[in-house]
């Protein structure tokens, strides 16, 4: 008899997104907290009555209260839905007052899971967890996934926490062993920590956050539908998106004669749907002084488009000719001040990021000119 669950981890309520304005932040924080239901959604639609949270449920060992109390009654409100909550490296069992309220005040269809002891999710079916004992905590918790179950059952790890060094620097292990499914007879190991989603093997996977939180991932945000269908056998595996929120990293190398606005249209998503999108665009190249100037003027006329835009210019050149600074002045204090940029913009003596600003000054002072003319 097969088993079906959701995995998904890192929901990470109560993120601050110190790094964005006010508007978006509200937003981001909202779509998190909305993860919730759609997770639940998910876990129905595909026929499973679990939702495994393997780790970072919560952002912080000490939450908001409101955003504590919210997250229960969310998961209180999709009854027909068991949570399993694992604690991670940010909720970690140090949290001892955050495991008390959670055991206190959450709903009776949440199972906050606080030991490693094998734990019955159906007849057929036990979870074999590894709760972070503190954030950091320094060996292999995993081990105690080899623990006994009942014959003829479907075993399932929970774990949180690096199988691979995702630093990039070499020579430094990793604390779960990527095997840990065959070594400790594991049907499936669902894994929280990376934000991600990564299959590591056939049996164990990152499920990634439900609702991305930056631009590293290019993978759409979502869970992991999982069945199993009998003790040894290779689990099923469905990704089912989640994420409310789209952030998009895209990039430009330009060139004098490029048709600019024409290559920055077609390097975005189309007009519907822009008010959920996050936008992050790097520009490179060179681009004649009158090109840039367009271009930063179609920057800012598109980005209140989107729920959050910003563009990088730095490694984006400007091609400046003597004539074109007579259409920002032939004399006078404004052609001083565009000769001096030029100079510096074109100084090799100078640091580069010190070139990018005085080419980017000279951009916007040609444009300000531009549209000062009669």
């Amino acid at each position: 008899m097969s088993y079906r669950f959701l995995h998904t981890s890192d929901l990470h309520l109560g993120k601050a997104f110190g790094g964005y304005p006010e508007a978006i932040r509200n937003r981001l924080r909202e779509a998190r907290h909305g993860s919730i239901a759609r997770l639940a959604q998910a876990a129905r639609q595909g026929g499973a009555a679990t939702v495994l949270l393997a780790g970072d449920t919560f952002d912080a060992e000490t939450p908001a209260p409101e955003t504590l109390r919210h997250a229960l009654r969310a998961m209180a409100d999709e009854g027909d839905i068991t949570w399993a909550m694992m604690p991670g490296n940010h909720d970690s069992l140090a949290a001892t007052e955050l495991w008390r309220k959670i055991a206190a005040d959450g709903p009776a269809n949440l199972r906050p899971i606080l030991t490693a002891d094998p734990l019955p999710l159906a007849l057929n079916a036990y979870l074999l967890p590894a709760p972070c004992t503190q954030r950091r905590p320094g060996r292999d918790l995993t081990e105690a996934m080899a623990a006994a179950t009942p014959e003829a059952v479907i075993r399932i790890g929970l774990g949180h926490g690096a199988i691979t060094d995702f630093s990039g620097e070499e020579g430094v292990a990793g604390i779960i062993p990527p095997d840990r499914a065959a070594r400790s007879g594991l049907d499936y190991l669902g894994l929280g920590d990376w934000h991600g989603r990564m299959q590591v093997n056939l049996s164990t996977w990152y499920s990634g956050t439900p609702e991305c939180d930056g631009f590293k991932h290019a993978l759409t945000p979502g869970a992991l539908l999982v069945a199993v269908e009998g003790p040894g056998a290779v689990p099923s595996v469905t990704v089912v998106e989640t994420g409310a929120l789209v952030w998009i990293a895209t990039s430009l190398d330009l060139l004098p004669g490029d048709d600019v606005l024409s290559r920055l249209q077609d390097s975005l998503p189309p007009p519907q749907g822009r008010r959920d999108q996050l936008i992050r665009l790097a520009a490179t190249g060179r681009l004649a002084l009158a090109e840039r100037a367009a271009f930063e003027v179609e920057l800012a006329r598109i980005a209140p488009d989107f729920g959050w835009f910003a563009s990088d210019l730095a490694s984006l050149a400007v091609d400046a000719r003597p004539d074109d600074l007579d259409l920002i002045d032939r004399a006078g204090a404004l052609r001083q001040a565009a000769e001096a940029l030029m100079a510096e913009a074109n100084d090799s003596s100078l640091a580069q990021t010190a070139r990018d600003v005085a080419a980017s000054a000279l951009s916007r002072l040609y444009a300000y000119a531009q549209e000062e003319r009669p």
